[in-house]
Order: C-alpha cells, then sequence, then structure tokens
C-alpha cells in the first residue's frame, strides 16, 4: 500500500529530454542550453492556479532572452525566468510528464528537454506487508490484497539506481529483517534490471526500460530474518513501463499506387495509405494523423485530393481530372504521432502515385474536309483512299478507337470502310466491282460520332519539391560489346522549384553490373566495363541502373530516375550441340538421333546453323553421316548397322549465321547399349567409360564356360583312366601280358570267331589233355565235364605264362579287395558261340568226364564271389 502525506499528496513530475538542440553550436567556452538534460522534481497532488512548481535553468551565453514553452499550457506555464507555475487548478493522480521547448528570439535556435523525477529517500513511496492473523502467521487477513503498480518510465536516463518504492514489514521494528525481489528482471533473465537494498529495502532500476520491448514486470517480494525463515507472505509487485514518444510512424510502403478515372466527381474514393507506430497505440504515442505535404503536378488545382487524417483515404475534393492535361499526380503523405501535434510529435513521409484513368470524353475529328482517290473499273478488294483522324483520348482503348459509316453516296454498297486497327484510319475499300460507262464517280459522307469535352484549371503552389527525371525511365539502344570511358547519354533530373535556383547533384544508386559512372554535376553517364547483353543482369535485353538526384535545399530533396539500356545484340556466341548426351542401341532402328544448336545471341546472328562432323578421329565419317534437318536441327546417322555397347565422344562442328559467322566443335556424349523390344537400354549399367562392347563381354564369356567344361572333360577321363589301369594291373600279370589276347565282354553275344585272336595263349601245355581224352563235337562251355577234375587251382610247379589259376587268382584276390567293385554275386555264365575254335570247353578244363565225384567245396575258400557257383555244384543232386 502506499501510505499517505501528511496534508495534500505530492507526486512526481516526470519529464523526458526529447530532443537535441538544433542550430549553429555556441563558442567552446559557452554551449546555450538547459543547465540540466534531466529535471527530478516533486510537485503536489493539488496545486493552485498560479502556484509555483519548480525552475529550470538554462544558459544563453549573453546572447539575449529565450522563450520558454509547455507541452502542456493548459496546465503548466513558463515564466522568462524559468519558474514553471500552474496554469489553473490540478489534481495530479499519478506521474506527470513535461516537455520544455526553449527558443532563442534572435538566432532562432532550440532547445528541448524533458525532466524525470529524482525520488529521495524521504519521498520514496513504501509497500507493506499486509497484516496477518494471530493464529497463522502465513496467513493473509484479506485474500483480495492487491499491491498498485509501479509506473516507471522508458527511456530514463538516470542516474541510476534510481529507487522507485520501499519495501517494509511491520517485523522489522523490534528484529533485523533481510529483503529480496524475484521474478523476470530481478533473478530471472533478463536479470539485473531491479535490486533491492537487502536492509532498507529499497527497490530501484539500474538501467533504462524499453516499453517496446518488455511493457511491464512481475516481481515478487520476500522478506525473511538473519537465519533465512520467511516471516512475510511473499507479495506481487507489478511495474509498468510508461510510454514515452520515442518511436517514429513507419508507412507500411513506401510508395503506394492507386487509380481514378478522369472526369471524376468529387469525394471519389481513391486509395488508403497506412503506417504503424510501435509506441503504446492507447496513448497520444501512437495516435497518429495523416496530411497531404504537396501534390504534383498543381493542375488544375493545388489541392485536387484530400486525406482522412484519422483512417489515411484518400478522396478526389475538387473536379477537373482531366487525363489529357494531366494523366499521373504524386502526393507526399505525412503520418505524425501525438495526435498530430506539428510540435511534438514524430513524423514520416511516403509518397502515393495517383494515376487518371482514361474515358471516352474526346471525339474523333477529320484532319481534312475532302479525301480524295481513284481506282480501275472491274477491281474489288483495293484501298482506295485513308480517312485520318485525330482522338485525345488515350490510344488503344476502346475510347480512341473509332468506327466509320457511309451516310450517303453509295447506293449499291460498293464501298466499305473498316478501320486500321494501328493508325485508327479509314480504309475506303472496293468491295463491288465498278462499272465506268455506268458509274463514273462516288460522292460519300463518312462522319463519327462526336462528343464534347470539358477542361479544368489547375493552380500550382511552388514548394520544395523533389527534383525529377525527365523521361523516367529513359530507354537507349546500344549494340553490346561497347568499350570502357563510352560516352553514352546525359541523364538530367529537373527541378519542380524553378524560383529557389538550386544546383542538383547526382550519383549512383543502383548498378548491377558495376557499369556506368555518371558526373555528379551535369548528369553525363560513361562506361566503366564492357556491356554484355548475356550477362545475368540484363533481362530480355534491357539492363537498367538507378540514379539519385539531391538538391541544396534545406533540407535536401531527392529524387530517383531509371535508365534503361536496350543492348542490342553481336555475334559474340559461339554455338554448341545440344542435346550433350544421347542414347542408341547397339542394332539401332532407326539408326538416328536428331540433334539441335543452342547459342546465346539472337537471330540473325544465331540460327539457321550448319551442322558438320569433324575430320578427326577418322573413324567418326566412317562410322557416322549427318543430315541438316532444317536451319535449327540435324540428323545423325549410322553408316553401319552395328556399333557395340559402350560411350562414344561425337565431335561435331556448327556454325552460325552471323554477319561473321563463329564456329565451335562440340561433343556429343553418345550411349550405345543393348535394348529390348521397346527399344529401351537394358545393360546401361555394365557399360563402362572404357568403352567395352557387347560382344567382347559375351565373347569372354563364352571362353570361359568352354575352359570349364574341358577342365571337367579332362577331369572325368582322368578318372575313367586310372579306374580302368587299376582294373587291368589286377588282371594282368606285368611279366605275362595278354592284353593283346584277352577281350573284356561286357554283353551277350560275339563269339571267338568275331575276333581275330590266338586263343592258344589261355591253354596250358603243361597241364593240358591229349588229343584221345577230348569229347567228340563242341560243347557248352558251362556243362560239367565228363571226367573227374582235378581239385582247383592247380598251379604247375614252374610259371609259366600262360597259367590261367594265376590269372584267376590274382583277379580273385583283387577284386575280394576292391570296394568300389561291383557286387556281381551272381554266377557269371561264358558262352562260346561260333565254330571251328580250336579251343576247347572252358567248363572241361583239367576236369574229368564224370562230376558227381568232384568235391566242390573249395570253391567256398574262394571268396563269396565263388559262393554261388560252390551251392551249385557242391550241393545235393538236388
Amino acid at each position: 500500500m502506499y501510505p499517505e502525506h501528511e496534508g495534500s499528496a505530492r507526486f512526481l513530475l516526470l519529464v523526458v529530454l526529447a530532443g537535441l538542440q538544433i542550430g549553429a553550436e555556441g563558442t567552446p567556452t559557452c554551449k546555450p542550453g538547459f543547465s540540466q538534460d534531466v529535471y527530478n522534481v516533486v510537485v503536489p497532488g493539488v496545486t493552485k492556479e498560479g502556484q509555483p512548481l519548480f525552475n529550470v535553468g538554462f544558459a544563453d551565453c549573453g546572447k539575449g532572452p529565450v522563450k520558454f514553452e509547455s507541452s502542456s499550457p493548459s496546465d503548466f506555464r513558463i515564466q522568462e525566468s524559468g519558474l514553471v507555475y500552474a496554469a489553473r487548478d490540478l489534481e495530479l493522480s499519478g506521474p506527470v510528464s513535461l516537455a520544455i521547448k526553449a527558443s532563442d528570439t534572435v538566432t532562432n535556435q532550440q532547445w528541448t528537454t524533458l525532466e524525470v523525477p529524482a525520488a529521495t529517500a524521504q519521498d520514496l513511496k513504501e509497500i507493506v506487508f499486509p497484516a496477518r492473523n494471530a493464529d497463522s502467521q502465513l496467513k493473509r487477513m484479506k485474500r483480495d490484497w492487491v499491491i498498485p503498480p509501479i509506473n516507471v518510465p522508458e527511456n530514463s536516463r538516470g542516474p541510476f539506481p534510481q529507487e522507485l518504492v520501499r519495501i517494509r514489514s511491520d517485523h522489522d521494528k523490534n528484529r533485523s529483517l533481510r529483503y529480496s525481489v524475484t521474478g523476470p528482471g530481478a533473478d530471472q533473465p533478463p536479470t539485473g534490471i531491479f535490486i533491492i537494498d537487502p536492509i532498507s529495502g529499497e527497490l530501484s532500476v539500474n538501467k533504462p526500460l524499453d516499453r517496446e520491448h518488455i511493457p511491464s514486470f512481475h516481481l515478487r517480494a520476500h522478506a525473511v530474518d538473519l537465519n533465512g525463515n520467511q516471516v512475510e507472505n511473499p507479495i506481487d509487485i507489478v511495474i509498468n513501463v510508461i510510454d514515452m514518444n520515442d518511436n517514429r510512424p513507419e508507412f507500411t510502403h513506401q510508395l503506394w499506387n492507386g487509380t481514378v478515372p478522369e472526369g471524376s466527381k468529387p469525394g471519389t474514393f481513391v486509395m488508403t495509405v497506412t503506417s504503424v507506430d510501435k509506441d503504446d497505440p492507447k496513448t497520444a504515442n501512437g495516435m497518429l494523423r495523416y496530411k497531404i505535404l504537396s501534390q504534383n503536378p498543381e493542375s488544375p488545382s493545388s489541392n485536387m485530393f484530400t486525406i482522412n487524417n484519422k483512417t489515411g483515404g484518400i478522396i478526389t475534393v475538387a473536379a477537373g481530372l482531366d487525363r489529357e492535361k494531366v494523366s499521373e499526380y504524386m502526393l507526399i503523405i505525412q503520418a505524425t504521432d501525438m495526435e498530430g501535434n506539428p510540435m511534438y510529435g514524430l513524423s514520416n513521409t511516403a509518397t502515393a502515385v495517383i494515376r487518371v484513368t482514361d474515358i471516352n470524353d474526346n471525339p474523333p475529328e477529320f484532319t481534312a474536309e475532302t479525301f480524295f482517290g481513284e481506282v480501275p473499273e472491274n477491281r474489288v478488294n483495293v484501298i482506295v483512299a485513308n480517312l485520318t483522324v485525330t482522338d485525345k483520348d488515350q490510344p488503344n482503348t476502346p475510347a480512341w478507337n473509332a468506327v466509320y459509316k457511309i451516310t450517303g453516296g453509295d447506293p449499291t454498297g460498293s464501298f466499305s470502310v473498316p478501320t486500321d486497327p494501328t493508325t485508327n484510319e479509314g480504309l475506303v475499300t472496293v468491295v463491288k466491282p465498278i462499272d465506268f460507262e455506268t458509274n463514273r464517280a462516288f460522292l460519300r459522307g463518312i462522319h463519327p460520332p462526336r462528343q464534347s469535352t470539358a477542361t479544368v484549371s489547375i493552380r500550382v503552389i511552388d514548394v520544395n519539391e523533389s527534383p525529377y527525371f525527365q523521361p523516367d525511365p529513359k530507354l537507349i539502344k546500344l549494340e553490346e560489346g561497347i568499350l570502357p570511358e563510352t560516352s553514352l547519354t546525359t541523364f538530367a533530373a529537373q527541378d519542380p522549384d524553378r524560383f529557389m535556383h538550386q544546383n542538383i547533384r547526382y550519383s549512383k544508386l543502383s548498378d548491377p553490373a558495376q557499369w556506368l559512372r555518371i558526373d555528379p554535376n551535369t548528369g553525363h553517364i560513361v562506361t566503366m566495363a564492357v556491356l554484355d547483353r548475356e550477362s545475368p543482369f540484363v533481362k530480355n535485353s534491357l539492363y537498367n541502373a538507378t540514379f539519385l538526384a539531391t538538391d541544396n535545399g534545406a533540407p535536401p530533396a531527392t529524387g530517383t530516375g531509371t535508365l534503361q539500356i536496350y543492348l542490342l545484340d553481336i555475334n559474340d556466341n559461339a554455338p554448341r550441340v545440344f542435346p550433350q548426351e544421347a542414347e542408341i542401341c547397339e542394332k539401332p532402328e532407326p539408326n538416328a538421333i536428331n540433334i539441335t544448336a543452342m547459342d546465346g545471341d539472337l537471330s540473325p546472328n544465331a540460327g539457321p546453323f550448319a551442322f558438320e562432323l569433324a575430320h578427326r578421329p577418322s573413324d567418326v565419317r566412317r562410322n557416322w553421316t549427318i543430315t541438316r534437318i532444317s536451319g535449327d536441327y540435324a540428323q545423325l546417322s549410322l553408316k553401319i548397322g552395328y556399333l557395340e555397347s559402350g560411350i562414344y565422344e561425337l565431335p561435331v562442328i556448327i556454325t552460325d549465321s552471323g554477319n561473321l559467322p563463329m564456329s565451335n566443335t562440340s561433343y556429343l556424349r553418345i550411349k550405345v547399349c543393348q535394348c529390348d523390344v521397346n527399344g529401351d537400354c537394358t545393360d546401361q549399367q555394365h557399360i563402362m567409360a572404357a568403352g567395352l562392347g557387347t560382344g567382347a563381354i559375351i565373347s569372354i564369356l563364352l571362353c570361359i564356360i568352354i575352359l570349364l567344361i574341358l577342365v571337367l572333360m579332362f577331369v572325368v577321363w582322368m578318372k575313367r583312366r586310372d579306374k580302368e589301369r587299376q582294373a587291368k594291373q589286377l588282371l594282368i600279370d606285368p611279366e605275362d601280358d595278354v592284353r593283346d589276347n584277352i577281350l573284356k565282354y561286357d554283353e551277350e553275344g560275339g563269339g571267338e570267331e568275331d575276333q581275330d585272336y590266338d586263343l592258344s595263349q589261355l591253354q596250358q601245355p603243361d597241364t593240358l589233355e591229349h588229343d584221345s581224352i577230348k569229347p567228340v563235337g563242341i560243347r557248352r562251355l558251362d556243362e560239367r565235364p565228363l571226367h573227374p577234375e582235378p581239385q582247383y587251382p592247380m598251379r604247375s610247379a614252374a610259371p609259366h605264362p600262360g597259367d590261367i589259376g594265376d590269372f584267376i587268382n590274382e583277379g580273385l584276390k583283387a577284386a575280394d579287395n576292391d570296394p568300389t567293385a561291383p557286387p556281381y554275386d551272381s554266377l557269371l555264365v561264358f558262352d562260346y558261340e561260333g565254330s571251328g575254335s580250336t579251343a576247347g570247353s572252358l567248363s572241361s578244363l583239367n576236369s574229368s568226364s564224370s562230376g558227381g565225384d568232384q568235391d566242390y567245396d573249395y570253391l567256398n575258400d574262394w571268396g563269396p564271389r565263388f559262393r554261388k557257383l560252390a551251392d551249385m555244384y557242391g550241393g545235393s543232386d538236388d
């Protein structure tokens, strides 16, 4: 709460510095001005009319008396001595802002000051913690207790720290307390703005505040004892930043464009301009007012338009808008805060360009009273006369286009008068054949509709206006390639203030390519670099540069003008092939590629183009041919029917059609690939930069497959050969080699007579029977012998190459010990087919004629392969 003072309340009078000295400075030893930039004063809350309040000091340096003015003359006035007194009875309810301006009556120099309260300890307002119930130390007596906010002006110049208020607790009478504040601005970002004396509780601001950045602060005050125990409930303190007029209005656009039809009545709406102010819009600091400073041209009246000072709406205020006399108006609009106060308000300006649109208010008029023409008879669709008219309306608009009509003299309708859309002329044309003998002359009357017009006189008031360029923009045409230091043109501005005799200086405002230089006195423009039409700063052959004209008025006024340079093309760019890459198939169908050329120049320095294949390397012309399709296109075709996959660089020579033609050799990158039925590449990812073709890849793969097959066949052949070698080693004794006499039969058939072999090698001479005991005739080889057979095997005392027993025993052992041999467990029957064999039956070898007494049990000892034979011959008769 705020404690009451005895008698009337006293309030701080807030005065803040709002401006700086304007005019020439004084001598170094004495500088005119206020004795202080900031005054801190305290005034009573209730004042009477004429009651003195405070004095302001001013040093005039002996130059004469100074006149003081108050920003609120209805409330406060100032005497020549600097005494500020109340102009009427006042009841101040809070801080008051007051600006004081001093002006020298001789030199017209002006000074402005603004004062800020100087809070002393005895004048500080106090905030006391609210009382509590006796039964609870932390319970408030009033739940709706509200601390009034503290108001602090923004942009205060100090001195800092500047005391604001004192925080106090009733408990500080009987014990020592410590005070603190928390919240944004104290111990939270932005920290250090507010500080508090922990003993006295004086809350101070430590730096200037900015309402546009933070409009208010919410702090919380705490009171604790020396042990840190809370003795009071925290209270909330709100600090409001009082707005000062420190922001100028800003227009949302610097250039506004609007239109109004000519002949519009007064009160016709044109456009609305708007501006914004960052200051508080609820105070005069943010309340804006608009006004029109100037109108150019001032014809037919200097006040053709007016503006709503609150909304910014522009309307016509006078009649007489005539596009044929004035097609465009330029208005300088000013926005001022402080509700438009010209002394204390801050202002800004913008430009409004109002274009007057055309209406059909002027009739066409013939340029002559009589027109003559002639035509041969029987001729049709020929023009015999041109009827010219003038119309002050805007060309190429419906109000300007004339319509012609024949009103008499042509009863047969032999003529018509269409309008030329470009020149607006009437073209008298024969539409039916004319017979000379019948019609020797025609007389016609042609009249267009007529309308009346009105004119408006505009009185012009001369003001300090900005220089303007005429024409703007100014267009010049030049060939590109102009060298530096070439004179282009003089781009001079005109000053509408003809009676002020002001000088204009020129400077460059925008020159994107840095090509130009302007003379600051004459406006003469020369080049600083070569002008290139193909520069990225040139759009549609136009290069734009903006120049600034500044007069020497007070304050100086400026105007801008645009110079447009239309660059004519020269042949300074060689053509190149396009596209730069193409794809075809190994067996192209069709085998042609369409190409064109790209040239940075324009026609006629570009197409038509001439296409030609380079002579090197030699295979280019041997494999390819080029055919010109048109002036801009050509076709590349293969002379061969097949081209391996790969990437080929094809040099193409292209020549343009310039006056001095330019040629260039560019390379067309051709990717050759295998294609599917649709003509799309299927193996493009396998085409390497080295140009390895598909045929080469297929050949390599076939060679690898053939090599693998040969290796496999060789391995199979080696295994088969090893098996045959092992079998032969088992069946043939190296010393008794009978490979030339024995054949292996794996199938039935094939008797001894089928082969021319000497079978006598199978006989053992030592064991051969005499011829007398051989049976008569031919017997089956598997039948039992008729005479008893000796026990087998019988080996001769001396080995003989023809010993069949050893041969069979060796084979038997090899067969029993060979795990890979087939399981031939059945009896093998050897038949001898044919006749005339000198060998007897094998079954009769070393056997008796009677087999019934023969013991075949020894066959069981020969192994599993002879077990079947032992069962057949060693068993019973069954």
